[in-house]
């Protein structure tokens, strides 16, 4: 509440301001009203949101009965102050107005969900209790449900395992034919063979010399020592 000896100006500022609270309370509220799968039972979000909703207009309207007594106190009548109050107690009726309706909506649905689940439950009871083999049926049903989701899980997942394999064999058959293809090209060229032949043989005979003299520097290394 306004403290004492307020003037026009700060009692309407606070007004303004618990009007944008307002807003970002209902905003919030709306969203329950909104599940589709309400809880049974007001949750305590819920619970605490509407009780901050109620707090709130009755500040608003406290805040507004101020500003009516500042406005009376004045000499002179201000048609600009009078079209603010009437426009503040204007904006309050329609947010007690669509309290009322969300609060309304979420009853509804609740009730609704309420209904639902004792008319399940009851069905449930009496399938069990009255009626063993419709019980005993419906759980059959589900069991092939649930088998036939299983299969569908493995029927996907030995797909996937197929073309990977697929995929394998097909890269297998690339390289494969790739190779040819270097062979045939290699055979192609005159004298390549023979080219590397050579090359091998230089290679060996490199080796060899090599091989020879670090022997005999060995030798000679263990004679002269």
């Amino acid at each position: 509440m306004a403290a004492a000896g307020a003037t026009w100006a700060q009692v309407r500022q606070q007004a303004r301001a618990a009007e944008t609270q307002t807003e970002s309370l209902f905003h919030t509220y709306a969203q329950f009203a909104a599940k589709s799968d309400i809880d049974p039972k007001p949750s305590e979000e819920e619970q605490k949101t509407e009780q901050q909703l109620n707090e709130i207009l009755e500040k608003r309207s406290t805040l507004i009965g101020q500003l009516a007594r500042i406005l009376d106190s004045e000499p002179t009548t201000s048609a600009l102050k009078s079209t603010n109050l009437a426009r503040h107690r204007e904006i309050l009726q329609q947010h007690r107005t669509e309290l009322s309706r969300l609060k309304s909506q979420i009853s509804t649905a609740r009730d609704r969900a309420n209904l639902l689940s004792n008319v399940r439950s009851d069905i449930n009871a009496y399938r069990a209790r009255d009626n063993p083999e419709s019980a005993e049926a419906d759980y059959m049903l589900d069991e092939r449900r649930r088998l036939d989701n299983s299969h569908n899980v493995t029927d996907a997942v030995l797909s996937q395992a197929y073309a990977v394999n697929e995929s394998f064999a097909l890269q297998r058959e690339s390289l494969s034919s790739i190779q040819r293809r270097i062979t045939g090209a290699a055979a192609q060229i005159p004298g390549i063979n023979g080219l590397m032949q050579r090359i091998g043989s230089k290679k060996r005979r490199d080796g060899i010399i090599l091989g020879s003299f670090i022997a005999i520097c060995c030798l000679m290394l263990l004679w002269f020592w």
